[in-house]
């Protein structure tokens, strides 16, 4: 007989909670990449004047790293909380959290009414959104492949990954139509606030949205096993079912160091083909703002389309075999696509970030099912989100940083090539030393997912034996 864990679920139930979690996660990620954008293009302008312009776009993309920098917290925090509380009750605050964070910046006085401390509140907003971000990430995937069938998932898990384009093309869409619309003293002057207080709006239509949706069927069939091995063992397994962070350094280190590993290639070239771009069409290729952004909105629009596809081909060949051809394809990319920009051609550009996106999203869209297929239920959310976001402290915060830097000093992208396709061998290390997922059941909620050349897994009895608080 079906448990209530394991039973398929009802296909629109199934629908309303990709809607909710797609829907949170291109908010957050609008408000995300909102920053990004306008770090690129006026944020040097207006909180670092006084310095050389290059020099101020490495500063206005430090600050930029520094909500990369909250990550990490905020999925510690999200991911301890998660494991007990729920996943949906965090995903509420997160996106409270980001919307908050971002219409604030939109009231922010700039460095000619402050001075310096427009820079560091400015700073400040940022931490909130990273540590926000941080959050939203693992609950956001976890709530849907919890919900979704073993057969469908990593196609049902990879919507909320087209979160990401999604924010992208939307941060990217409003910030084109003003730059079109409005002169460039009109935008530096008051046009670049628009966008971060329409987040705001954009805050509610989320919150109602994902206030509609039910908890993960998993999480509380697991969460009522807890409670009967702590009724069982007189309450003496209560303090253990506290920490899940030590549930899983203890059972699931070497799956955080391979999602760790994993997201080097994805999380670096998606910054430099999306955030760096818009520095290196303009200063080195000619090529004005608007050009840029064009071709990073079309190209975001084929990047949302295609990671439903390869989540869905990840559900035939396996999760390792899809993000291998992204990992590898996004490397041997990386020469073609300066020397399409450097041709100056807004087809080649369009050409060049198209292509550099499919391929991310070989990576992207297979790695919502296979982070959270690596972790058990009661520690998923905390695995899952650490393995994701402590990464991107080396990954995608100083990506755009690095990446400027290096072209600052070299006047050349070979090296930012270079830098890309090292990204990319660790990341196939990585998934050398990971093992195939997408058979796993969910509702299997303590049991070790098994290791290469490892026996079957062990009864549930056997399992519980040596999970914390069992």
């Amino acid at each position: 007989m079906s448990s209530p864990a394991t039973a398929p679920p009802v296909p629109n139930n199934l629908k309303r909670i990709v809607a909710a979690s797609l829907i949170g996660t291109t908010i957050e990620w609008y408000d995300f990449f909102l920053y990004g954008s306008a770090a690129a293009l006026v944020f040097n302008k207006l909180f670092f004047p006084d310095s050389d312009p290059l020099v101020g776009t490495l500063l206005s993309f430090l600050t930029y790293a520094v909500g990369f920098a909250a990550r990490p917290l905020g999925a510690l925090v999200f991911g301890h909380y998660g494991d007990r509380l729920g996943r949906k009750k965090l995903l509420v605050l997160s996106l409270l959290l980001m919307g908050g964070a971002t219409f604030a910046i939109g009231l922010l006085p700039t460095h000619a009414t402050i001075g310096t401390a427009a820079p560091v509140l400015l700073t400040v907003l940022r931490l909130v959104q990273g540590f926000a971000l941080g959050g939203e990430w693992g609950g956001a995937v976890l709530l849907v492949s919890e919900h979704g069938d073993a057969e469908r998932r990593g196609f049902w898990a990879s919507w909320p990954q087209t979160g990401a384009p999604a924010g992208q093309l939307l941060a990217t869409g409003v910030l084109s139509a003003l730059t079109a619309l409005l002169s460039d003293d009109q935008f530096v002057a008051w046009g670049w606030r628009i966008p971060f207080l329409l987040s705001g709006v954009l805050v509610f239509v989320g919150l109602w949205i994902r206030l509609s949706v039910d908890e993960s069927p998993v999480f509380k069939a697991a969460l009522a096993q807890a409670a009967e091995r702590r009724a069982a063992a007189g309450g003496a397994g209560a303090a253990a079912e506290k920490m899940p962070l030590v549930a899983v350094l203890r059972h699931h280190w070497r799956d955080v160091l391979v999602a760790m590993g994993a997201r080097m290639a994805e999380n670096i070239s998606y910054y430099v083909i999306t955030a760096f771009i818009l520095v290196y069409a303009t200063n080195s290729a000619g090529l004005s703002k608007q050009t840029a952004l064009n071709a990073v909105l079309i190209a975001s629009a084929v990047h949302f389309a295609v990671i439903p596809a390869w989540g869905a081909l990840s559900d035939r060949i396996g999760r390792r075999p899809v993000y291998v051809i992204g990992a590898v394809g996004v490397g041997a990319w990386m020469f073609p696509f300066f020397a399409l920009i450097d041709s100056a051609s807004f087809g080649n550009l369009i050409l060049a970030v198209t292509v550099g996106l499919v391929l991310h999203g070989a990576m992207y869209a297979p790695q919502a099912a296979f982070f959270s297929e690596m972790f058990a239920t009661r520690m998923r959310y905390s695995g899952a989100s650490i393995g994701a976001q402590f990464s991107s402290v080396a990954a995608g915060a100083p990506a755009p940083l690095i990446a400027t830097a290096l072209l600052a000093d070299y006047g050349s992208s070979t090296p930012i090539a270079l830098y890309v396709i090292a990204a990319a061998l660790i990341t196939v290390v990585a998934l050398a030393c990971a093992q195939e997922t997408r058979h796993r059941d969910l509702a299997d909620v303590d049991a070790d997912p098994v290791r290469p050349g490892a026996p079957a897994p062990r009864q549930q009895a056997d399992a519980d034996s040596r999970i914390p608080g069992a």
